[in-house]
């Protein structure tokens, strides 16, 4: 009877260590997504600054015309107006 009682516990600790073993895999296996991810967001991040950067310089007009920048340095440079425009 001694004998019979044992082979249900072995059963059951080789349930445990196959679950044990099972969960370690899905733990890796969510690090390496849990990764992916953040550095996803980590760019998704630097975007969001970029373009709220660029909104911010265009709302003050930060931003040069450029084509206004040329004409007013070529006045600057002949001492003369310019009626092109």
């Amino acid at each position: 009877m001694e004998k019979h009682d044992i082979t249900p516990k072995l059963i059951l600790l080789s349930e445990f260590l196959d679950q044990s073993k099972r969960k370690d895999k899905e733990i890796a296996f969510y690090e390496r997504e849990l990764k992916k991810i953040e550095e996803k967001l980590y760019w998704l991040r630097r975007e969001k600054d970029l373009t709220q950067t660029i909104i911010s310089i265009i709302s003050e007009e930060k931003v040069l015309d450029i084509k206004e920048e040329m004409e007013k340095r070529l006045l600057d440079k002949n001492g003369v107006a310019n009626d092109e425009t």
